[in-house]
């Protein structure tokens, strides 16, 4: 028997969820720096990101402890944005240990402090199965999206091909409260022309690079 491919619901509760999340990251923070870190296969994967990004200014949103952000602050405009404050104190840390500056600031998703069209690229990377409410991220993403900017994201999704262990992967991530959603069809949603690339673990990690064409109508 195939096992079941179903995306989640949006969470009824969504601030509960977001605190909730916040909380966990909060208690797990300098965990979560160190497993970065020392697990290869994760940086492999957020690797991917880097050869898409273009500036000048690129704009990365819930960096974590800013272990992707050593990777290129230092060759653009950049910024940063996180809800939890614990992350945003070592990302600081771990810039100025890396001798990088970026413009850090704590904030949500739902309400991006910077104008309409700013960034050249906006990068987000396993975190938007963490957002309670995607109609909204997705809307706010793409509005600090200057027109020809792109999204570059990496997360976990169903494999194309439903191949039995990459489907129990994408699930495993669902149970521990990822919320999976068909990435492809939201950003075709919003108007933006999506590639899309399956980079690990059996097809369940996804690299979109999503592009914003000129004229394109908000949602």
């Amino acid at each position: 028997m195939k096992p079941v491919q179903r995306y989640s619901s949006e969470p009824a509760d969504k601030h509960g969820f977001t605190e909730s999340l916040d909380r966990y990251y909060s208690r797990f923070a300098r965990v979560y720096d160190w497993a970065v870190k020392l697990m290869p296969v994760w940086r492999t994967w957020l690797r991917q990101a880097l050869s898409h990004i273009e500036g000048p200014r690129v704009l990365e949103v819930s960096f974590g402890t800013g272990w992707l952000l050593t990777r290129y602050a230092g060759r653009f405009d950049t910024h940063g944005i996180d809800f939890n404050e614990e992350m945003v104190a070592l990302a600081r840390r771990n810039l100025e240990r890396a001798g990088l500056a970026a413009e850090l600031r704590r904030g949500s998703v739902d309400a991006l402090p910077y104008p309409d069209d700013f960034f050249d690229t906006v990068v987000n990377t396993m975190s938007f199965t963490g957002y309670p409410d995607a109609t909204k991220a997705m809307s706010e993403l793409c509005r600090v999206l200057r027109p020809g900017g792109r999204v570059v994201m990496i997360d976990v999704g169903y494999p194309s091909d439903g191949n039995r262990l990459g489907v129990v992967i994408t699930n495993l991530w669902k149970r521990t409260g990822d919320l999976i959603r068909d990435m492809h069809r939201l950003f075709t949603e919003f108007g933006l022309d999506v590639a899309e690339e399956e980079i690990g673990a059996w097809g369940s990690v996804h690299l979109y690079v999503a592009t914003k064409p000129s004229g394109v109508a908000e949602v």
